[in-house]
C-alpha cells in the first residue's frame, strides 16, 4: 500500500476544521524514528488553514506577555506572520520601537548550527521571542534553537507548535495545536532502540520539517 493510501485525519480540539494529516508507518528523522508521519504541507501553505491555527496558538498568550520576534522554524513563515497579527489584535505588547513583530527565519550552518546574520541579529537581540515550529518529538531540535536565541541575546517567552510529543523542554511548557494523545498509537524511540527495526520492518521515508523523502 502506497504511504499516501494510508493517510487519515485527526481534527483539534479548539477547532474542528484544523486536520492534522497522518500517515502511519516506520519513519527516520535527525534525532529519532517515529511511528508516524504528520502531513502538514497545506496548514503552511494555506492561508485559511494558517490564519486558524494562528489564532487557535494566540488564545493561549496572556496579553501581558511581550512578544518583540517570531522565530520561524520549518518553514512556518505563513502561520508565524499571522501569529504576529493575532497576537496584535489581543493586545499583546511588542517592545519594538514600530509596534510590530519581526517574522525572523534562522539560517543553518554546513556544522547544522543555527545562525542569525548580523543584518537579523538586532531582530533577535534583547528581544521577547516566541519559537513556532511543525513538530517536536524529542524536543532535541527545540533545544538548539532556544540555545541560539539565547546566544545571541534573546528572551525567549515562549514556544508554540503544530505537534508536539513533549508537554515541557527546559522547563518551558509547549503550546501546541496537538499532542500526542492526539494521535493513536504514536511513538518515537532513539534509532538503537527501534522495535520496527529490531522487526526487520523498512523504512517508508526520511523526514525533516519540510516533509518526506520516500526509500
Amino acid at each position: 500500500m502506497e504511504l499516501e493510501d494510508r493517510m487519515f485525519k485527526v481534527y483539534a480540539k479548539g477547532d474542528e476544521k484544523i486536520q492534522l494529516k497522518i500517515i502511519p508507518g516506520h519513519f527516520v528523522t535527525s534525532q529519532s524514528h517515529i511511528s508516524h508521519y504528520l502531513e502538514m504541507t497545506t496548514m503552511k501553505t494555506r492561508c485559511a488553514e494558517a490564519a486558524r491555527i494562528a489564532k487557535l496558538l494566540s488564545s493561549r498568550y496572556e496579553t501581558s506577555t511581550p512578544v518583540d520576534s517570531i522565530i520561524c522554524m520549518d518553514g512556518l513563515e505563513v502561520i508565524g506572520a499571522f501569529l504576529a497579527e493575532e497576537l496584535a489584535k489581543a493586545g499583546v505588547l511588542s517592545m519594538n520601537a514600530h509596534k510590530t513583530i519581526y517574522i525572523v527565519t534562522p539560517e543553518f550552518n554546513p556544522n547544522g548550527q543555527m545562525i542569525f546574520r548580523d543584518n537579523i541579529q538586532h531582530m533577535v537581540r534583547n528581544r521577547n521571542v516566541v519559537i513556532l515550529m511543525g513538530s517536536i518529538t524529542t524536543g532535541a531540535t527545540l533545544r538548539q534553537c532556544m540555545d541560539s536565541v539565547l546566544y545571541y541575546g534573546g528572551v525567549i517567552q515562549g514556544v508554540s507548535a503544530i505537534f508536539s510529543a513533549v508537554t515541557k523542554v527546559a522547563g518551558l511548557d509547549i503550546n501546541s495545536v496537538f499532542y500526542k494523545q492526539d494521535v493513536p498509537n504514536y511513538e518515537s524511540y532513539p534509532a538503537d532502540q527501534c522495535p520496527m527495526c529490531k522487526k526487520k520492518e523498512k523504512i517508508d521515508a526520511i523526514v525533516n520539517g519540510y516533509g518526506y523523502s520516500k526509500l
